[in-house]
């Protein structure tokens, strides 16, 4: 018997959450609401104490995958963003299927977001690249090629 649903989101805890709602903005993700999250029933969820967070929900067009962007004001985090290797343990990157990869890397890279590594073609498939966003998230983007016309 299957347990899980559906996925509903994925959360992203960041201190600049104007600049990490403006990139995902920036690569077509829609803002769905936003909210201030306080008070004990938060602190027994998440297990710390006198939780005061700011939150801003944001999902794909078609509304099938959603990110929660929270700037966390107490407890604060005091050693701040890592950016981490691609390799490192644990949640890593977060995939957007787009269309248009290479105007998007480079409207992003006009605001000063650099790529990982390199943009890739994968056997005839995908193209896809990562690129570090604010606070050091990776975000991979993956344009189908494999359906459409020859270049």
């Amino acid at each position: 018997m299957p347990y899980v649903r559906r996925l509903e989101h994925v959360g992203v805890i960041v201190d600049d959450l104007e600049a990490a709602t403006t990139f995902f903005l920036d690569l077509g993700l829609e803002r769905e609401g936003a909210t201030t999250v306080q008070g004990e029933w938060v602190d027994n969820i998440v297990g710390l104490k006198d939780v005061r967070a700011d939150v801003v929900v944001v999902r794909t067009a078609d509304g099938s995958g959603k990110l929660e962007l929270a700037k966390f004001h107490t407890p604060a985090d005091t050693e701040g963003p890592q950016a981490s290797a691609a390799n490192r343990l644990g949640i890593r990157h977060i995939l957007f299927l787009v269309d248009g990869l290479d105007a998007i890397v480079d409207e992003l890279r006009g605001k000063g977001f650099n790529l990982v590594g390199h943009v890739q073609d994968y056997e005839g498939i995908f193209r896809l690249c990562y690129i570090r966003g604010p606070e050091g998230i990776i975000v991979e983007l993956a344009e189908d090629i494999g359906s459409a016309p020859a270049r």
